[in-house]
């Protein structure tokens, strides 16, 4: 899994040299200052350098080394650096802000990444499952980012996770090995596969399309890759570009479209700042609140007090600020057709209040080992309301109501279910888990996990629990009239009962 401190800095372009250096010292410092001077103009992202490591002697099998007719053996000869000559562009790529990263195309070339002590270590698509040089590659503390050509399904979730079980900080890039691309072999979909297949991993893209292409990157940044790796180069008299490599003048352009296509995809990680023109604009398409009569203050308003009606006058609620868990108590006088506003009444909503007993009954449920079926709505007694429920409070879950009903009823550690008594129902207590106070006609018993009480009709009852405890209720139909409190304050709160839906997804 990718570390939640990652080194790999988010926006991160690498520019690849390869070994568009030429071989030449002087023209890969050239390379690497041109660059620079583009990059110092977007400071919205972070660069680095990249070079490619081979320790040539070994690398090239000795009976090979002199084969002309290989392209890529006699490439890599002609475009020879010393370590020296490396350890110089080393130092001018951090002289010129950027992070200096390399690929190790051998282990021996790991050596030398760590004392130079460079930022990041890439691997290339062809050592993407060279497993020699991973298990070395992975004894460096340095993050890991590696590009995935031609790699299979398996061999990338091998590769991942052969970098999560060692706790690497990593991320991976979709990649077409083929220089230049051609538009329709890119593929771009990758990168929303990748991210599906593997989402605590960063996700990026290696792009050699045609260095005039400009919008491919704004698609890839839409797509959601975060890090994107570019082959880099200067022609010169001297020195030609090859096909898939951008001057600075094109990575100028690109950077241009990339940080065009930033400021049009805006946040990926949570919801979009607000817009007050937006906001403001839909405030005045909404239905107001405004009372049917005249109301005292001090009241508390409710259903039967408001209608709904369009337009809405400035600064007052609206039909979308009023919730079965909002109150509003008016704070002076309102009279007939008048809005209700922040200027004449209080409003709280206790929302996250309602949330967080959903939270704890999850949690007593589930210390207690008892399974729920699925679909089974919370109802929440408030007895006093919903700012005592802690002191004066149930949860209930209906199971079944039909001849019969089944109930789970959940007590809070140091709640009170206040006392009342039915007169239709008769009801059987069978204790589950933790320790109850039960009290029967002012007669108080404790009861344990395993005990079963009945309850005839008339019976008063009222019970607590210091631990917490879950019930399992049996009893003829229930009523929704069928419940009498003892403490007519109780009786007379008609909003005492709040529903939950769909509570046990997180």
């Amino acid at each position: 899994m990718l570390a939640v401190t990652s080194r790999i800095p988010e926006r991160l372009v690498v520019f690849e040299m390869a070994n568009n250096h030429m071989g030449d010292i002087e023209h890969g410092l050239h390379v690497t200052r041109r660059f620079g001077e583009v990059c110092r103009k977007f400071p919205e992202f972070k660069f680095a350098f990249k070079l490619q490591y081979r320790d040539l002697d070994s690398f090239i099998h000795p009976l090979k080394k002199d084969r002309a007719d290989v392209p890529y053996v006699k490439r890599f000869s002609e475009t020879r650096l010393s370590r020296a000559q490396f350890d110089t562009l080393v130092a001018e790529m951090r002289a010129q802000g950027f992070l200096v990263m390399s690929t190790p195309f051998d282990n021996a070339s790991i050596a030398t990444i760590e004392s130079q002590n460079l930022d990041i270590i890439k691997i290339a698509s062809c050592s993407f499952t060279d497993w020699p040089l991973l298990e070395d590659v992975v004894q460096s503390e340095r993050p890991i980012i590696a590009s995935t050509a031609g790699a299979s399904l398996e061999e990338i979730d091998q590769v991942v996770s052969f970098f999560s079980h060692r706790s690497k900080d990593f991320a991976i890039l979709h990649c077409v090995g083929e220089y230049p691309t051609a538009d329709d072999k890119l593929h771009l979909g990758q990168i929303d596969y990748l991210k599906a297949r593997y989402p605590n991993v960063r996700i990026g893209f290696s792009t050699h399309e045609d260095p005039a292409n400009f919008e491919i990157v704004k698609m890839a940044i839409a797509k959601g890759a975060t890090i994107f790796e570019k082959h880099v180069g200067v022609a010169t008299d001297k020195y030609a570009l090859n096909a898939y490599s951008i001057s600075p003048e094109q990575a100028e352009q690109w950077l241009t479209n990339a940080r065009y296509a930033l400021g049009v995809c805006g946040r990926s990680d949570g919801r979009a700042p607000v817009n007050e023109t937006e906001a403001k604009s839909l405030r005045s398409l909404r239905r107001g609140v405004f009372l049917k009569h005249d109301v005292p203050a001090g009241k508390l308003v409710t259903m039967d007090d408001v209608y709904f009606a369009f337009p809405p006058d400035e600064g007052q609620y609206a039909a979308n600020d009023w919730s079965k868990y909002a109150r509003y108590v008016t704070t002076q006088p309102i009279t007939k057709d008048h809005a209700l506003t922040h200027l004449n009444a209080d409003r709280r909503d206790d929302r996250h209040l309602v949330l967080n007993i959903a939270q704890r009954v999850k949690q007593l449920l589930s210390d207690s080992q008892i399974t729920i079926p699925g679909g089974v709505d919370l109802e929440i007694s408030h007895h006093y309301g919903i700012d005592r429920f802690d002191d004066f409070g149930l949860t209930m879950l209906t199971v079944v109501n039909r001849g019969y009903c089944k109930k789970v009823l959940v007590c809070l550690p140091g709640q009170v279910h206040p006392e009342q008594y039915h007169e239709k129902k008769e009801e059987t207590f069978h204790i589950l888990y933790g320790e109850l106070q039960l009290k029967l006609d002012g007669q108080t018993r404790i009861c344990q996990p395993g005990d079963v009480i009945n309850i005839e009709p008339g019976v008063r009852h009222a019970f607590t629990s210091s631990t917490g405890a879950v019930l399992e209720e049996i009893s003829s139909t229930h009523f929704v009239n069928d419940s009498y409190y003892t403490d007519p304050a109780i009786m007379q709160n008609a909003a005492r009962k709040t529903f939950l839906t769909y509570w046990m997804v997180d």
